[in-house]
């Protein structure tokens, strides 16, 4: 193991991997990714996979596209297969409202070469048909984008860097981090990590890694329940994918999972998890199941997907989410703390991982911040937000679900 470097990486998850990744491409390869177990560990493994375009915000966008780009060159680089399925995305209308602001969505999606149409509700009917139109106004829709195996993606970054000169270390934990002599210091069990560049990629792990530091991170896990169904044999008869699925009225994101449907919600009333400190004993764990607040939403869905109504569910797998007070991820350095950046607080972390990489490590190479990305900031939330503001922000923010900001 390297105990030298330039950057020492801190979680093995989408994003720290596709840190090492473009670090690495970027020419920095005198890193190491520490992982205290496997990669995928901490929530990657358990995620939906889902990759999609749409946004209200174009630089976002551009970090959802720079996602697929980064986990599709790594393929290309390694010939692991991310598992990417090209299926698409419809954004469904729920309101006349919705459906002007897509239009003004559309130029924004041309400057960035993205391509995008507004359907019609005959036209979603053509391209899903198991959605129930009767009371949608059409959708949004950008053909290109999709879904990709979560560890696929993730072994191909790692290989990737490796190949480019970068370092990775399993069953690692940094048990302490401090400064010493203008460098930082990473206790491990494996012995002494002395680092110029520490990027924490731990999600819900970095408060309480940077709380010795003297950092107050909002970053707390929610449970969040992806549910499986059994196999449709409507859905089976098909010869070609379904398109994802997103809705405001539901609140819920549906896409294809084989022959049947995956399903994620989010409920009005959200949960938290392991708020006083994550178990050190938690690992490649689930958490039990509560589908009952999940019942409003999943009537709506019958409405909506009439053939959800038929399905058996198969699994429903609660796994705890990384969260910000503002739904967005915590990117950049951190302030009066040279050599110390962060890349956690990513709750769609398969979607933006890539991109996000991109974006830092770029800013890592450079020294120069990218360009009307403040809302990704590390430091924009100051060092004394309280926990119960935090809460009821992120509270908030998960019970909104799907919906677009009222202004264009």
């Amino acid at each position: 193991m390297k105990t030298d470097v330039q950057v020492a990486v801190i979680g093995g998850g989408i994003v720290g991997v596709s840190v090492l990744y473009w670090l690495a491409k970027l020419g920095w390869t005198d890193t190491v990714l520490l992982e205290r177990r496997e990669l995928t560990s901490g929530s990657t493994w358990h995620a939906a996979g889902n990759t999609t375009y749409f946004g209200p915000y174009p630089k976002m966008t551009a970090l959802f596209a720079g996602s697929i780009r980064t986990y599709l060159q790594a393929e290309q680089e390694t010939g692991q297969s991310v598992g990417f399925h090209e299926t698409g995305s419809l954004r469904l209308a729920a309101t006349a409202r919705e459906l002007e602001l897509f239009h003004v969505y559309a130029p924004r999606y041309e400057a960035l070469n993205i391509p995008f149409y507004i359907r019609s509700p005959d036209e979603v009917a053509t391209l899903h048909p198991f959605v129930d139109t009767t009371a949608n106004f059409g959708a949004a829709h950008t053909p290109t984008d999709g879904h990709v195996d979560p560890t696929g993606a993730t072994n191909a970054l790692a290989q990737a860097a490796k190949q480019h000169g970068a370092s990775i270390k399993r069953h690692c934990p940094v048990s302490a981090i401090s400064q010493a002599s203008g460098k930082w210091v990473l206790e491990t069990p494996s012995g002494t990590v002395t680092a110029r560049n520490v990027v924490v990629a731990t999600s819900f792990w970095a408060p309480e890694m940077l709380a010795p530091l003297g950092l107050n991170l909002p970053v707390f896990p929610t449970q969040h329940h992806e549910i499986i169904t059994e196999s449709l044999p409507e859905i089976a008869a098909l010869d070609k994918e379904l398109p994802a699925i997103r809705d405001s009225w539901v609140s819920c994101n549906v896409r294809q999972e084989r022959d049947g449907l995956l399903i994620g919600i989010y409920e009005k009333e959200p949960e938290f998890w392991a708020l006083d400190g994550i178990p050190p004993d938690f690992k490649e764990d689930l958490l039990p199941p509560n589908l009952d607040p999940l019942m409003p939403h999943l009537e709506r869905l019958m409405e909506r997907m009439p053939l959800f109504a038929e399905a058996g569910i198969k699994v429903a797998n609660n796994g705890p989410m990384c969260f910000t007070p503002d739904g967005l991820p915590l990117i950049g350095p951190v302030p009066e703390m040279d050599g110390l950046w962060l890349a956690t607080g990513f709750n769609v972390g398969i979607g933006t991982g890539g991109g996000s990489a991109e974006i830092l490590a770029k800013w890592m190479t450079s020294g120069q911040p990218p360009k009307g990305l403040d809302a990704i900031h590390a430091d924009r939330f100051g060092n004394d937000l309280s926990k119960d503001a935090a809460l009821a922000a992120i509270r908030d923010v998960y019970a909104h679900g799907y919906q677009l900001p009222d202004h264009i």
